[in-house]
């Protein structure tokens, strides 16, 4: 490979940072709830990327490589600060939207409600249900970003989906338990 080839491998590589830097910082934002760690969670993932960046095997699994160095990242946080606080203050956004303002709120109280919920999962579960769910990569994309067997996945993801569950229907609103019980 002459010189240029590599300046090349470079700059595809950072600008695929870039694009992935986004994900990233969400991600790590619905594991740990905690804006400014989740900034310096993903810058931090970003640094090691760049530095470990011949450790890329195969360039098509990029994001998965990523979120595996995100995930050690956490994990290392974690063991420096033992206690973790676990901050529920979110600060929503307001886009201009299409719709009513009265679906507009129902929609942001579901957003506020279900965050809450996967908050109070257990960090093994959050992270399983966040890159499944929502990042919507394969249970062997996540047993490997984790580094735990393909069946804790599944079972970690069974458990985390029945607690969402619970979880949100005891926090419903009233409204919405009289239409649930309606239609039963």
């Amino acid at each position: 490979m002459n010189i240029f080839g590599l300046f090349d491998g470079q700059k595809n590589f950072i600008q695929r940072l870039e694009q992935i830097q986004g994900r990233l910082h969400r991600l790590a934002l619905s594991w740990c709830h905690n804006r400014a760690l989740a900034e310096d969670l993903a810058q931090e993932a970003l640094s090691k990327a760049i530095a470990k960046a011949n450790q890329l095997r195969d360039p098509a699994s990029m994001d998965s490589w990523l979120f595996g160095i995100l995930s050690n990242c956490l994990n290392d946080h974690y063991r420096r600060h033992k206690e973790v606080l676990d901050i529920d203050e979110v600060d929503e956004k307001h886009l201009v939207s299409e719709g009513t303002p009265e679906e507009e709120y129902l929609q942001s109280e579901m957003v506020v409600r279900v965050r809450r919920a996967i908050a109070k999962l257990p960090v093994g579960q959050r992270q399983v249900v966040t890159l499944v769910d929502l990042e919507e990569l394969s249970y062997m994309d996540v047993a490997s970003i984790l580094n735990i067997p393909v069946g804790t996945v599944m079972s970690r993801l069974c458990r985390a989906r029945q607690a969402l569950k619970e979880i949100l229907l005891e926090t419903q609103p009233a409204q919405a338990v009289s239409n649930i019980a309606r239609f039963k």
